[in-house]
């Protein structure tokens, strides 16, 4: 009986401690945010020699302001998505004496959205003024019985079907 008390004991507290780091399935965990958010687009309306109060408009205020360091602001940002890991962004703005922005760094560049470091700077597409004439675009044609030909093929051979459009509700 006594030995049983023990156990009982041992057991229960043994699953109230590893009850905090346990996860019951189905439950929802919050997202965990902390710091400045910091978007592409404020990055892009920063230019060099703006005021520390213009940056400050754009910005907001610095999550860190170092005594140290005082011509130096840093933005961090972080988010823990329920149960994932961290992530976080960074970005430190500099000032020269004279108060104005001089430059910064960080996980975000002045110029390169999101859209462009995904899709690459390289894009064919050009704006026709009318000036020159029209010329044709040269396709290179995949390598003969090649997977891509296939693949090519394949959409090639693909018939459009006509979308049904409904008749007019006749109002009376």
């Amino acid at each position: 009986m006594q030995k049983l008390k023990i156990l009982s004991a041992v057991l229960g507290s043994t699953l109230a401690l590893s009850g905090c780091s346990f996860s019951f399935p189905g439950v929802y965990k919050l997202d965990i945010q902390q710091g400045n958010v910091v978007t592409q687009d404020m990055i892009d309306q920063l230019r060099p020699g703006m005021t520390q109060r213009q940056v400050r408009f754009i910005m907001g205020n610095p999550l860190i302001q170092d005594t140290f360091h005082p011509l130096r602001w840093d933005y961090l940002y972080s988010i823990q998505p329920g149960g994932s890991a961290r992530q976080q962004e960074r970005v430190a703005l500099y000032f020269n004496q004279e108060l104005t922005l001089a430059g910064l760094s960080g996980d975000f560049m002045p110029g390169v959205s999101r859209n462009e470091a995904i899709m690459g700077s390289g894009s064919s597409t050009q704006v026709d003024d009318g000036s020159s004439p029209a010329q044709p675009v040269s396709e290179e044609r995949p390598a003969p019985s090649s997977l891509l030909e296939e693949i090519q093929r394949e959409v090639d051979e693909v018939k459009a079907t006509p979308v049904p459009t409904p008749e007019p509700l006749e109002v009376e």
